[in-house]
């Protein structure tokens, strides 16, 4: 049975558990579970991390800790006992594990591995405080250690700053907001500016001297020395080096480190040094043989210098090679450092090139303490500590110093009968009173231990040696009395013996008589002369001698006048030792009382160090004398009080202070003293007034503080002494004392008065007195006298008065004293504070002090659970609130909104108060209970103030929420603000719904509220989503969810406006929809019915709430495109506001809004993903083109619009989509028109016209096309710049111009262009973003990209897709799959422009481009067997099922891909499939033919190889199949329907054969020797095959065809030919086409699965070519193999000289059609649409399919859409006559297969031709009820002269009219000839609603935006005709000179000006309608 747990509450999974049991919790090793319920071993309960998920888990898993539980019961929270610290590092080490994870991920490796460190840093010391066996000190370090390791990786994790009191985490809720802040702040100072050190210290480690020449022991000694006032800062640190010139002692760390200890910031300059003193260990000479001398001599090797400022720039610790010196002259030794420091090189030089010494120097800084704790190794080490000489900057009480240090000077010696100056050495020796020597008080320096003796070193043959030489005498301070130094003086021999003679000695006494110690300076030592033998052992016999010069009488002239003498500099650092008499006198005053006057004035006189030393001594004497002679001493004694007080004060001796405080309380016995200190003092502070030197008087005010603590400590020994005796004299007399102190600082003076400076010194020392009259007075009487003395204080307030500061100090000192804290005398100072706190901070003066004052006063302002303290504390709130709440809110606005000063340091300053106001009001705030904010309110006694009131404080308010308020990670900051203000605002709510609503509404007020609402809600901090789980859930359970709490008190407000919600609309909607935008459910809930109410009200005023949707719209964006809002947004706002509108009058036009708002959100949040992914191609580019329609065409919204624009613009520039940048940017051009309208800045742009912003695109766009090689595109830009230019006559940029279209047109010719691949692609599936979901597009791919290619890239920018391995079109479930499905295949483009793809003579450069560019439809054939499939011949079975797909836009355009817009799906016929591979196969022959014959080919085996593909078919059977298919008797019969088909198959059967001949004859000719045995081969089968096809000889057509090409052009050729069948406008006239001409577009095989060539034609216009250039081929617009792929074809187009025809250029009155044929067919007027497949309404039935003979490449299609003649050197040269009117006669005949070309002759040309009518065709249900008519010649005629306009199509040969495509060009704006052709008019009004004008109707349901540069005449497409490529307008432009191809034959032109039919001889071209203008000044 399962039991709640009592006791086991809490506990730490230790090993991992899977839950594999029934209701099993899976745990992980170190989770920590909250126990629920146990049985039997089991625990039922929950992890931490995942509260919600309950389970159970064996007991054994589990560690059981100690915890303290919350709110038992249901809701009961569980916190573990135990210390604080081990908790944080718990939580915060588990949210550093995730942290530290995604580091790994981000590849952060240095910030990865410091944490790691750190991390096991942490849990090394949570172990050693978990173990607990540290002691106090330890624990204590400890925790410093890790609160400092938990800091650091907050910081570079940027989590959040902890605020800490002693190492343990505060609640904020336990401490007051000021309080808080100041943790804060000072943890962040503590952070970020650490306090710079006083003191420093210099590390030296010796490592080694390196030198060529070593080989004797060396000592070294180094010292630093101040090059300033040359002289030694500091004692020597002393190494000895082994012959090596390493250490001698390696093991023993601290002889060779030191630490020069108590250096002062004033030392680190660059002219203080370390200096190094090298002397070696042996012979006298360096250079001397080894001989048998034994003796040593210490003699000078080297001297070496660095700088301590190179220290300070160097490394932490760097490694230093030191130059060594050594000196040109002995005598020069003692000064060689100051030359070097000098320079003087001619003394000296360097002692080796390779000698240097090898030292590690480093600085540290702080104090001695500190460093033991930071460099714990380096102590624990070993290192020695060197000295300064002298006491540090600051000399710390208890610090034991007896230090003598001594400089061996100079000596003055006489020869004593050498020849040569004598080799002196001294011995130094140190005996006691006794005379004894004393053993270990000689050292040389720190490092080595002290010996008993020291010896100087040797200087040769010097009789006046100068050692400089410095000693350190660390003798005890009780054997110093009796003490001297005697100086040995000896000569050293440097004969064999080596001998040293002593010859002299010196001694000085180191304490004279009266106890003064030997004075510090120099000391000229007498030398007294002595043998050898001496007995110097007794000093007796020589202490009674004199031992210096000046302590001589003066009649020993005998002694005086000796030359011998030396010389030694001392120096005393003692902390108990005096070489001072007056100190001395003073100290002895009962020995010479008649000298205490004199000893008291001394005193002054004496050093500070001195009077310190001996403090306690000192202060005895001066209150014995006191208690012994107060009448006679008690002024002086006085005097001397105040003198040593002040002397504390110095920073250098403040550290005595203590020491002082410990005299008095511990030592001080003057029991009687108070009497004649107060009245001393009384005196004083009496004479104030009418002194005339306030000095003294201010010294003594001063050192007012100790002075009462004397006073005060008297009082109570005498109190204890005599059991409280004289109470009532001693009150009495303190209060006469305040009484003169009142009286004197109620005194008003001058600024600049003395007694106004008295004033302020004694009010600065006036706060320190209260703890000591605290130990004696009531808390009342003490705050009384505070009270009393600081409001007699001069009530007038000067803001230049240095009073007012420090009476503002005066009170803070108060505000923070003991005495304040009592409740008691809070209730008495408080009124006083106040009023001069008020007044200051309205005055805005000394804020810095005002602030410091609030935050103490209401540090102690706490939330008492005691109802004793409630009043009391209520009572203090009240007049806090009074006084400062309203002066407190006008500072801070003040201070926020001043400019910021300069200087950093005034902008810390104010940001400092800034916060330290914010954090007092909002302690104020949290103190006011209801009953404050009632009489708060009520205090208002008008509705303005008020008014005013809630503006001010919800300003405030916003202001407090600003970012910048508080630092990044002041994360608690924060929240304890927006927890006061929300409830604040709860009670202000209250006051605003009472006084400012119905007739007293005011907008301004409820303005501010809902303002402050809405940025309060949006806040980063309250964003609990971004917190970590931990955090969040802490901030839950502390303050919950606040913006909830907030959004309910905006939607109760917004319900009680009423009828003034209406002033809210349209301006609250963007605040409010930025709400709705956080991602928090009950939030959102709330929120979004409130645009319900918007819209109701919205209504009801206007009618309509189109502000709404406006306002709405123009936020959405800009918010969502910051990261607000989600899909779950989206659903939520249509959901709730689709259910409260659903009984609403106007619900239809809500739900209209609803679906277009969230339409606009789904287009965004793609958009927001994709950007937020960082793609580039693809879904960024695909999403911000929709998005981009959807303004233009949805929204209208033309400014976003425009922007998208831009950056789509960006986007493809990025990706290098030229071409696409190009027709995006045309997008923003076409807006703008070419006039002077001055446009403002906008984006990138600057104020500029608008003619200027449009000539900068449009060198733009031309600049982008050419980098995209659409130089076709630019070219067209390039004019219309030009017009611009020459109507301008700005003919410098007109020749730029057109220098620039010229550049272009080489380009064409010159530069290859790749043709790029098409691929269909759909997306299927919900998980793909709206704009892609369920849709299919066609792609542009990028340059050789092939379809593995294209699908692995998709696969690529789509990871989680699937690619489908079919082609089939999907069912619904995979449209409603939650996955993402790709079908990728790669489709044909069906070109648009087949009269350039079919000319004759145009190049492939140029051909290339109309393939691929502005492509709207593209196709996919896909074989299959329908029926029973014939093993033995399945051409028999064969169908194609051909899918056409439409586009929404052509490619190019904005973008690589559009969505298919119409899908059509037709069978083709295996008769018709077999017409379209022969046609194919014959196409290809014929361009390879021509390539070769023209040498174009390198290599004629592409020849050979498809030759042999026909005639040797060994694969699919060849032409044999396809007799046994559909020639047999059986098929014929069964299909009667088929049999011109048959026909047409049989006719392009024997053109094949035709053209394998004639290909076999031109392969002969070019063809290798070695392969000639296949040529012979493939003739014979040619003629096997001909036989086949019972073929014995060609018909008359084929054979009447020429056997040879011509060389010359065909145009040219054409010309000279056949004059007699041009018209006399020059056009040619075609009658019928070759068969070698049917289209290219039935190139495509029906095998092909693969990408289709991309070079298909789908509009030809028949030509007429004279005999001769039969044959003459020309590179036909495709190649195709059998199979069609795109393989077959060369993706590079060739560059091929171009033709001597130019381009159509414009006439001089309008544009040559050749420009329309640029543009796409969609945008060509109706009648000059290029027949385009047919609607569903015009698509052929089978029966319809059988009534036309012409047999179909693509069955989509219509015969005039397929059959058109192919610009080729393969045409007629006659043609039968057709007599036969009837329809289907001619219909028949005009579609027989087709004669070659022959010899014009008499009767057949221009009759013959003109005798052959275009007829309708029946194929479109429109036309088939149309009559047969029969043209007459004349109107054949009329149509051949316009038969190659871009205005006709249609083939005379397919015996389809193409006359009747023209015949409504007087409606539709196209060139034609006039109303005077009756046989016209027949068609017209059925053919206006043909393929074309259904085209036209289907297009005119949208307004897509236009795309291409050729879809910007459209007529038929209702989009605004953009100015750079429409007409110009009527007024004609300046004449321009004809160009060449004006010149041309007028196949290539227009209806000339000349043309008869029109009487004014321009033809009729309707200018384009000026559409109105909607664009915005942008």
């Amino acid at each position: 049975m399962w039991i709640p747990t009592e006791h086991e509450k809490y506990g730490v999974v230790l090993a991992s558990f899977r839950g594999t049991v029934q209701h099993g919790l899976p745990l992980e090793i170190g989770d920590t579970v909250q126990l629920l319920e146990k049985c039997e071993g089991w625990y039922r309960g929950f992890v931490h991390k995942n509260p919600n998920a309950k389970g159970i888990f064996p007991c054994t898993y589990i560690h059981l800790k100690n915890a303290h539980i919350k709110n038992k019961g249901q809701f009961e929270t569980v916190i573990p006992t135990e210390d604080s610290v081990i908790t944080e590092m718990t939580s915060t080490l588990r949210d550093w594990g995730a942290m530290w994870k995604r580091l790994y991920v981000k590849n952060d490796g240095d910030l990865f591995h410091r944490l790691w460190h750190v991390m096991n840093e942490i849990l090394d010391l949570r172990r050693q405080v978990l173990v607990g066996h540290l002691t106090n000190d330890r624990m204590k370090d400890v925790k410093q250690h890790i609160t400092a390791r938990l800091d650091w990786g907050n910081e570079q994790l940027s989590l959040d700053l902890v605020p800490r009191r002693e190492f343990s985490m505060v609640d904020p809720d336990e401490i007051s907001v000021t309080e808080l802040f100041k943790l804060m702040e000072h943890r962040h100072r503590k952070k970020e500016t650490p306090v710079p050190a006083s003191t420093h210290h210099l590390f030296v480690h010796m490592k080694s001297l390196m030198s060529s020449n070593l080989g004797e022991e060396l000592e070294v000694f180094f010292h630093i020395y101040d090059g300033r006032e040359n002289r030694p800062l500091s004692e020597r640190f002393f190494v000895r080096l082994n012959k090596n010139g390493v250490p001698k002692s390696p093991e023993k760390t601290e002889r060779q480190c030191t630490l020069f200890v108590d250096l002062g910031s004033s030392d680190l300059r660059k002219d203080v040094y370390i200096v190094v003193h090298i002397m070696r260990i042996g012979r006298m000479g360096a250079g001397e043989k080894k001989n048998l001398c034994s003796i040593q001599y210490r003699r000078p090797f080297g001297c070496a210098v660095v700088s301590i400022a190179d220290l300070l720039t160097a490394d932490s610790k760097d490694d230093h090679l030191l130059k060594v010196y050594a000196c040109t002259t002995e005598s020069e030794w003692y000064q060689i450092h100051e030359n070097i420091i000098r320079k003087v090189n001619s003394r000296y030089n360097l002692s080796g090139s390779n000698t240097g010494l090898a030292v590690s120097l480093q600085l540290l800084h702080g104090d001695i303490e500190q460093l033991r704790r930071e460099y714990m190794v380096l102590f624990t080490r070993g290192v020695s500590i060197t000295k300064k000489l002298g006491f540090s900057d600051i000399i710390m009480p208890g610090e034991m110093r007896n230090d003598l240090y001594m400089t061996l000077e100079k000596g003055e010696f006489e020869k004593g009968g050498k020849s040569v100056a004598r080799n002196v050495e001294i011995t130094v020796y140190v005996l006691d009173i006794e005379g004894q020597v004393m053993k270990s008080y000689v050292a040389a320096g720190s490092g080595e231990p002290g010996g008993d003796v020291y010896h100087s070193f040797v200087l040769y043959h010097n009789n006046s040696p100068r050692w400089a030489e410095q000693i350190k005498l660390p003798i005890p301070v009780d054997m110093f009395r009796g003490s001297h130094v005697r100086f040995e003086f000896r000569h050293c021999s440097t004969k064999d013996k080596g001998e040293k003679k002593l010859f002299g000695y010196s001694f000085v006494h180191l304490m004279q008589e009266d106890g003064r110690t030997l004075p510090d300076g120099t000391h000229e030592l007498i030398i007294h002369k002595c043998e050898e033998n001496a007995n110097l052992q007794d000093s007796s016999c020589y202490l009674k001698l004199p031992f210096s010069k000046a302590n001589l009488p003066g009649n020993n002239q005998a002694v005086k006048g000796t030359k011998e003498c030396f010389w030694i500099t001392s120096f005393l650092c003692s902390t108990k030792l005096t070489q001072n008499g007056d100190m001395l006198d003073l100290l002895k005053w009962r020995a010479h009382p008649e000298r205490i006057n004199d000893s008291l004035l001394k005193l002054k006189e004496i050093d500070g160090s001195e009077i310190v030393k001996f403090l306690q001594d000192t202060l005895d004497t001066l209150f014995g004398i006191l208690d012994e002679s107060s009448q006679r001493y008690g002024l002086k004694v006085f005097d001397c009080l105040v003198h040593i007080i002040n002397l504390l004060q110095d920073s250098k001796f403040h550290h005595f202070k203590p020491v002082m405080d410990t005299y008095i309380e511990s030592h001080f016995a003057g029991a009687l003293s108070y009497r004649d200190l107060i009245k001393v003092l009384k005196w004083y502070v009496d004479r104030i007034i009418d002194a005339e030197h306030q000095d003294h008087i201010q010294q003594v005010l001063n050192a007012t503080e100790y002075i009462f603590k004397y006073i005060i400590q008297s009082r109570r020994l005498f109190a204890l002494a005599t059991g409280g005796q004289s109470e009532e004299e001693f009150r009495c007399c303190v209060h006469e004392l305040f009484m003169s102190i009142r009286f004197f600082l109620s005194q008003e003076n001058k600024i600049t008065s003395p007694i106004t400076q008295t004033q302020a010194v004694f009010l600065r020392t006036f706060p320190a007195v209260y703890g000591e009259l605290l130990k004696i007075f009531t808390v009342r009487e003490v705050a009384g006298f505070v009270r009393d003395t600081l409001g007699s204080l001069p009530a007038t307030a000067r803001a230049e008065c240095p009073l007012e500061a420090v009476k503002l100090h005066c009170i803070a000192k108060t505000v923070e004293s003991q005495l304040y804290t009592n409740t008691e005398s809070r209730c008495i100072l408080l009124p006083v504070v106040l009023r001069l706190l008020q007044a200051h901070m309205q005055e805005q003066r000394d804020l810095v002090m005002c602030a410091r004052i609030l935050t103490s006063m209401l540090s102690l302002v706490r939330k008492y659970d005691s109802t004793a303290t409630e009043p009391v504390v209520s009572e203090e709130v009240d007049l806090i609130v009074d006084s400062l709440l309203v002066v407190l809110m006008r500072t801070i606005l003040e201070i926020t909104n001043r400019p910021q000063a300069a200087g950093t340091n005034m902008r810390l300053q104010f940001q400092d108060i800034t916060g330290e106001f914010v954090a007092c009001l909002l302690a104020l705030l949290r103190q006011m209970s209801d009953k404050h904010y009632q009489q708060l309110l009520q205090a208002f006694t008008s509705k303005d103030d008020l008014r005013d009131f809630l503006l001010q404080i919800f300003t405030v308010f916003r202001i407090l929420i600003r970012p910048e308020m508080f630092l990044k990670d002041w994360t608690v900051m924060r929240l304890v603000t927006n927890n006061v203000i929300i409830t604040t605002v709860l009670y202000l709510s209250d006051a605003l719904r009472k006084n400012f609503l119905n007739d007293k509404f005011d907008y301004k007020v409820w303005d501010s509220y809902f303002y402050l609402s809405v940025i309060f809600i949006n806040q980063p901090c309250l964003q609990l989503e971004s917190f970590s789980p931990s955090k969040k859930k802490r901030v839950l359970e502390k303050y919950g969810d606040m913006r909830v709490m907030m959004g309910c008190e905006i939607f109760s407000m917004w319900q009680n406006l009423g009828e003034h919600k209406l002033n809210f609309i349209p301006a609250m909607i963007g605040p409010f929809l930025e709400v709705t935008l956080v991602p928090q459910p009950d939030l959102r809930n709330v929120m979004i019915p409130i645009f319900h109410d918007m819209m109701d009200w919205e209504q009801r005023r206007s009618g309509n709430f189109k502000q709404v949707e406006a306002k709405l719209i123009d936020k959405l964006d800009g918010l969502m495109s910051e990261g607000k809002g989600d899909e779950t947004y989206r659903e939520l706002f249509n959901s709730i506001l689709l259910k409260k509108i659903e009984r609403e009058t106007w619900r239809e036009s809500g739900v209209s809004l609803i679906a277009t708002v969230t339409r606009l959100m789904e287009r965004l949040l793609d958009y927001r993903d994709c950007v937020k992914l960082g793609e580039v191609d693809g879904k960024k580019i695909g999403c911000t083109v929709s998005l981009l329609n959807f303004y233009k065409t949805e929204l209208n919204k033309e400014e976003m619009y425009i922007r998208y624009i831009h950056k789509l613009y960006e986007l493809h520039l990025k990706a290098q989509n030229y071409t696409e940048a190009s027709y995006t940017l045309l997008l923003y051009d076409e807006l703008l028109e070419w006039s002077e309208r001055p446009l403002r800045e906008f984006l990138n742009y600057p104020m500029q016209s608008e003619w200027q912003r449009k000539e900068y695109l449009h060198l733009t766009i031309v600049q982008n096309f050419d980098r995209g090689k659409c130089w076709e595109n630019g070219i067209i830009l390039c004019r219309e710049l030009a017009d611009q230019y020459e109507s301008y006559y700005d003919y410098r940029n007109l020749s730029k111009m057109r220098m620039m279209e010229a550049s272009l047109y080489d380009k064409i010719m010159d530069q290859q262009r790749l043709e790029p691949e098409f691929f269909r692609v759909g997306f299927y599936g919900k998980k793909f973003p709206f704009f892609l979901r369920n849709k299919e597009f066609v792609c542009r791919g990028h340059d050789y990209e092939r379809l593995e290619a294209f699908q692995q890239r998709m696969l690529n920018e789509f990871p989680h897709a699937i690619a489908m391995q079919h082609v089939n079109q999907p069912d619904q479930t995979i449209y409603q799959a939650e996955a993402q499905y790709l079908q990728i295949y790669a489709v044909s483009p069906i070109p648009e422009s087949q009269d350039v793809l079919q000319r004759d003579g145009v190049p492939d450069n140029i051909k290339s481009f109309y393939k691929v560019n502005h492509i709207w439809r593209f196709r996919y054939d896909r074989p299959f067997h329908k029926g029973t499939k014939d093993k033995e011949n399945e051409f028999k079975s064969l169908w194609v099922e051909r899918t056409s797909l439409t586009l929404v836009q052509s490619l190019p355009g904005i973008s690589r891909w559009f969505e298919v817009e119409k899908r059509e799906l037709v069978e083709v016929s295996p008769l018709e499939n077999a017409i379209e591979v022969i046609e194919n196969k014959n196409l290809q022959l014929r361009t390879l033919i021509a390539q070769c014959q023209s040498r174009q080919m390198q290599n004629i085996n592409p020849l050979t190889m498809c030759l042999n593909g026909v005639i040797d078919a060994a694969v699919n059977g060849g032409l044999a199949r396809y007799q046994e298919a559909f020639f047999v008797k059986d098929y014929i019969v069964n299909h009667p329907e088929d049999g011109e088909k048959i026909g047409r198959l049989r006719e392009l059967m024997f053109e094949q054969a035709h053209i394998l001949e004639y290909g076999l004859a031109v392969h002969e000719k070019f063809v290798p020797q070695d392969m000639r045995p296949l040529h012979k081969k493939l003739v014979d089968q040619f003629h096997v095959m001909k036989s086949s096809l019972g073929i014995q000889e060609f018909p008359a057509y084929v054979r009447a065809s020429p056997v040879h090409f011509t060389n010359g052009s065909p145009r040219s050729s054409c010309r000279n030919s056949v004059p007699n069948i041009i018209s006399p406008d020059g056009a040619r006239v075609v009658a019928r086409r070759s068969p070698l001409t049917y289209p290219a577009v039935n190139r495509y095989s029906s095998s092909s699965l693969s990408s289709q060539a991309s070079n298909e034609v789908s509009n030809i216009t028949g030509q007429s070519e004279s005999s001769d250039e039969v044959f003459n081929m020309q590179p036909s617009p495709s190649t195709s193999s059998l199979s069609s792929n795109h393989s077959a074809s060369p993706n590079v187009t060739s560059s091929a000289p171009s033709s001597t025809r130019g381009s159509p250029q414009l006439q001089d009155k309008h544009k040559h059609s050749r420009e329309n044929s640029c543009l796409s067919s969609r945008e060509r007027p109706v009648s000059a649409i290029y027949p385009n497949p047919l609607d569903p309404a015009q698509r052929a039935t089978p029966h319809q399919i059988g009534d036309t003979t012409l047999p179909r490449s693509d069955p989509n299609l219509s015969a005039p859409d397929k059959v058109r003649p192919t610009f080729s050197s393969w045409s007629l040269d006659s043609v039968k006559e057709v007599n036969n009117t009837q329809f289907s006669d001619t219909v028949g005949k005009l579609l027989c297969p087709p004669v070659p070309p022959r010899p014009p002759y008499p009767g057949s040309s221009a009759k013959t031709i003109r005798s052959q009518s275009p007829v309708p065709t029946s194929r479109s249900p429109q036309k088939s009820s149309l009559p047969p008519f029969t043209p007459s010649p004349t109107e054949c005629q009329s149509a051949g002269l316009v038969s190659n306009s871009p205005v006709l199509s249609g083939s005379y040969s397919s015996g389809i009219s193409s006359m009747s495509r023209c015949s409504v060009s007087e409606a539709s704006g196209t060139e034609a000839t006039t109303g005077d052709h009756p046989a016209h008019q027949g068609p017209t009004m059925p053919n206006s609603v043909s393929s074309g004008s259904d085209e036209l109707i289907r297009r005119e349901n949208k307004t897509p935006p236009p795309y291409s540069v050729y879809e910007r005449t459209n007529p038929r497409r209702p989009v605004p005709l953009p100015h750079s490529l429409s007409i110009p307008p009527s007024v004609d432009p300046p004449a321009l000179p004809p160009k060449p191809h004006q010149q041309r034959t007028s196949s290539m032109k227009l209806v000339p000006a000349s043309d008869p039919r029109r009487a004014d001889g321009v033809p009729h071209v309707p200018r384009p309608r000026p559409l109105p203008r909607k664009v915005s000044q942008l």
